[in-house]
């Protein structure tokens, strides 16, 4: 698992992209005389049929899709990746492994599964609309009547041998915002003949901050972030229009609607207060991720039994981070949980998505045994 992981780590494709990436796995299928289906184009559904007739079945899933970046730090040098503006600086490229790994070991035990085991290696995880909805979108997956789900994350924030979930509400929904705010261009020396929208920007994105603070339930989690920023060309040009980009998370459709609407009554006041105008695109994106109650019954249980009672840690509060996973349990029962991965002795507590994203190889230590014994639970 550590040297695919180093493999697919050099080679990494972006999200709708992976082809290279789809033909190695299929071919560490084929050496372990795993079938598969490939119902999208890139990716693809390994199945294992146990030696007890069943129909059972339970769905494993991994991403398998790298981040549109370039990597840094030293750590993993030996290792960097060696295709130009893509990185696994989230930690797929360790989900893939593992998954491929664990169809290792359930090959060995194929005698003793009852009825048959998916494993799902899913494209473009970090892009909408989500490999998970387009898999869920051909009705190949509820053709196979799946019973149970289980995904896995890379953790930083926890350390290696340890496993952390929570039944309910465990990621958010992560919706992306696209504003342009037009105004009127001019020289900076004559700004009153202007219509300033950098000055129309800032005023909303301090009015923006309010929307959680003053008109959200208190007892909703939420956030509304404007992560970037574009407007201007020089010192003395007061610019025609400003573009921002951000996110909105939440776990309730009714959260999501109240902010979309005061989004829009803050724009509209703002640009019309000053002589301006405004659009926003508001882009619904990953559902929640819900775990079931059984689901995660069975990760932590099955996390005790193999590691101890200490190795099981049920989180209190939800990430605000979103996940695709989200898709397949809103058709199937289906618990995600994180694995720890974070070290400073690896360099890997750096948060997803950091240049100097870092896994630590204990992690599949973890991942693969939990991943396996998960099949036979239930």
């Amino acid at each position: 698992m550590i040297a695919t992981r180093r493999y697919l780590h050099q080679h990494p494709e972006v999200s709708y992209k992976e082809f290279e990436t789809t033909k190695f796995i299929k071919a560490k299928l084929d050496e372990l005389g795993i079938s598969y289906e490939s119902p999208l184009e890139t990716g693809c559904v390994g199945i294992i049929r146990g030696g007890i007739k069943s129909d059972r079945v339970i769905a494993l899933r991994a991403d398998i899709d790298a981040l549109a970046m370039t990597e840094e730090g030293d750590f993993k040098k030996d290792f960097f990746s060696k295709n130009e503006g893509a990185a696994h600086c989230c930690g797929h490229d360790a989900h893939t492994s593992n998954l491929l790994g664990v169809a290792k070991i359930l090959t060995e035990l194929k005698d003793k599964i009852e009825g048959t085991v998916l494993l799902i290696f899913q494209p473009g995880e970090e892009k909408l609309p989500g490999g998970g909805k387009l898999l869920c979108d051909t009705g190949f997956l509820q053709s196979k009547n799946i019973d149970a789900i289980y995904g896995l994350h890379t953790s930083p924030s926890h350390k290696p041998g340890t496993v952390a979930t929570k039944s309910g509400e465990f990621m958010a929904s992560p919706d992306e915002i696209d504003i342009v705010i037009t105004g009127k261009g001019g020289h900076a020396a004559r700004a009153h003949e202007a219509v300033d929208p950098i000055i129309m920007a800032s005023q909303f994105i301090s009015a923006a901050q309010t929307i959680v603070s003053r008109s959200v339930d208190p007892t909703e989690s939420a956030v509304v972030t404007i992560g970037k920023i574009e407007g201007g060309t020089a010192h003395n040009i007061i610019p025609e229009k400003v573009q921002m980009f951000g996110t909105v998370r939440t776990f309730s459709k009714e959260t999501k609607d109240l902010i979309e609407q005061r989004l829009h009554a803050l724009l509209k006041g703002i640009t019309e207060a000053h002589g301006g105008s405004y659009s926003l695109k508001y882009r619904r994106g990953y559902p929640a991720v819900i775990n079931s109650e059984i689901e995660t019954a069975n990760v932590l249980g099955s996390t005790k039994e193999l590691f101890g009672e200490s190795a099981a840690l049920e989180v209190e509060r939800p990430s605000m981070a979103g996940e695709d996973f989200g898709f397949y349990q809103e058709i199937f029962p289906g618990a995600f949980f994180f694995v720890g991965s974070g070290s400073e002795d690896s360099e890997s507590t750096y948060v997803w998505h950091h240049p100097k994203y870092n896994v630590d190889d204990r992690f599949f230590l973890t991942a693969a045994p939990l991943m396996a014994a998960l099949v036979f639970e239930g």
